[in-house]
């Protein structure tokens, strides 16, 4: 019986959504919440005051879409941040501003462990999504017998390569050159990277711990959710299965069932926001490149120096989001001649603050971005169908590099080398690089030619994934139907225990 069909014969499933507390974790599962309240289910999203504030707009905006519905609204359960001596309102992952604020942030983590527990056993949820940092998530769901799923918000090449790095620990054995290429084993791809793009578990003991235990709380777990889609990496949704015996439903590009693709992922827009797009509207047809290193990510005035140097020395149109609280004074940076560029307005817009990403993204102006390849951001290019330029700093962001630009095809390397922390130094890279893979992208040459159509291509498959008979809308389907079975099947376990 469909998913649909169930849902209309017995009270709406009930999902649980429990987040981490950073912006690339939250508004993706927000957004997954909306997708599944969409299907029937009754989504409850558990988190604090200030993260509550980032994702309310979209929640509001999408029980807006649903009023008058079959489909229950999504509620936000808000829960007291714990007090760990952090300055009021910082809550989230990129409010953090020394080691010291990390730690105690990471202390109050743990503290989260008291209201999930709480909730579970007060409003006994069919399911609970939880992200793979609350590790501990794992034997809080198992004592109160709710089947946990796991988030990542990355990609399955991501976790594919991390799964070989946590079996085999290549580094290891690797040569200490810090230029030394070093393979990932058992990948249906070849997968190398420089040893200095690769966390190197002796110099982090700790991230490495950590990371093993999150690998086997997520094997503890019912399976995984995941935002991609089934033609993005089909080898890679193949090798989880069947080599790894994992579990994962694909049910993404989820930002694509937002309603509010303008105010998505803020509580404080920025004053730039509807001039951007309006500056947008004045400029050809893939004729400017957009520039956005999420909000987690800082560079020092030297890399803002060149970057802004290459932005120029490339000729193209360009949007830069200036955005993550802490970027140096532009007295610090700012080349010569560069505010003159910008006070014309014609070749460039700065963005400082939040930018509406996805309607950026998806205007025809956009030629290509420059990005992070943090995988919300690598996704929404995507599903945009815009190539990238791709400058990984850490996390799975070098893994998502590879993806892009030797699986895939639809991105340009800049040489980033520096696996480093978002606060850890990294190589400065000469403004005459960016520019060159600026134009690598996108100038009208053979290479770049290739790249852009293969992006737009797959864009069109994004798009397809979610609607009514794509490959995503059957794995929310069948992920549906599976818990739909399990109350099922514990309800009867209930009855027959009582009749005894």
């Amino acid at each position: 019986m469909a998913a649909k069909d169930v849902q209309h014969q017995q009270s709406p499933l009930h999902i649980l959504f429990f987040p981490f507390l950073a912006p690339g974790h939250l508004i993706p599962m927000a957004d997954m919440a909306v997708l599944f309240a969409s299907r029937g289910v009754r989504c409850t999203i558990l988190t604090t005051p200030v993260n509550a504030a980032i994702i309310r707009s979209a929640v509001d905006s999408a029980n807006d879409a649903l009023r008058g519905t079959d489909c229950p609204a999504i509620d936000i359960s808000v829960v007291p941040f714990p007090d760990v001596g952090l300055p009021p309102g910082v809550e989230n992952g990129m409010a953090l501003a020394s080691q010291d604020d990390r730690d105690k942030f990471y202390q109050a983590v743990t503290q989260l462990r008291e209201p999930f527990d709480r909730f579970l056993a007060d409003s006994r949820p069919d399911a609970a999504v939880s992200d793979s940092f609350f590790y501990w998530s794992a034997d809080a769901a198992a004592e109160h017998g709710v089947p946990r799923l796991v988030f990542l918000g990355s990609s399955m090449f991501a976790r594919s390569c991390s799964d070989s790095m946590l079996r085999n620990n290549p580094v290891e054995t690797a040569p200490d050159d810090p230029d030394a290429l070093i393979s990932l084993p058992g990948l249906p791809h070849r997968v190398e990277l420089r040893r200095r793009q690769m966390l190197d578990p002796a110099k982090r003991p700790d991230h490495w711990a950590m990371f093993q235990r999150i690998n086997a709380a997520d094997q503890r777990s019912l399976g995984e959710v995941v935002n991609s889609f089934q033609a993005l990496e089909p080898s890679y949704v193949e090798h989880y299965h069947t080599t790894l015996g994992r579990r994962a439903w694909l049910v993404g590009p989820v930002a694509l069932a937002s309603n509010d693709k303008a105010g998505r992922g803020t509580s404080a827009p920025s004053p730039d926001a509807d001039g951007c797009l309006r500056w947008l509207d004045t400029k050809q047809p893939g004729s400017v490149v957009y520039v956005s290193f999420g909000s987690m990510t800082s560079f020092s005035p030297a890399e803002l120096h060149e970057l802004a140097r290459g932005l120029d020395l490339s000729g193209k149109n360009f949007m830069w989001v200036v955005g993550r609280a802490g970027v140096p004074d532009s007295s610090e940076w700012m080349p010569q001649g560069f505010a003159e560029l910008m006070a014309h307005g014609d070749r460039g817009f700065i963005v400082r603050g939040w930018a509406p990403q996805m309607l950026i993204l998806n205007h025809p102006a956009l030629g290509g971005f420059v990005t992070h390849c943090g995988w919300n951001s690598t996704l929404e290019a995507v599903s945009a169908g815009v190539p990238m330029v791709t400058w990984p700093r850490y996390a799975d962001q070098f893994y998502n590099e590879k993806l892009v630009v030797e699986v895939l095809k639809i991105g340009v390397s800049i040489g980033a080398k520096d696996y480093a922390s978002s606060v850890e130094a990294h190589e400065v890279i000469a403004g005459e690089v960016i520019a060159e893979s600026i134009g690598r992208l996108m100038d009208s040459t053979e290479e770049g030619d290739a790249i852009r159509k293969r992006a737009k291509d797959l864009g069109a498959e994004a798009r397809r994934a979610v609607e009514n008979d794509g490959s995503s809308y059957h794995d929310v389907g069948r992920l549906i139907d599976e818990l739909m079975m399990a109350r099922r099947s514990h309800a009867k376990v209930g009855e027959d225990i009582s009749h005894t």
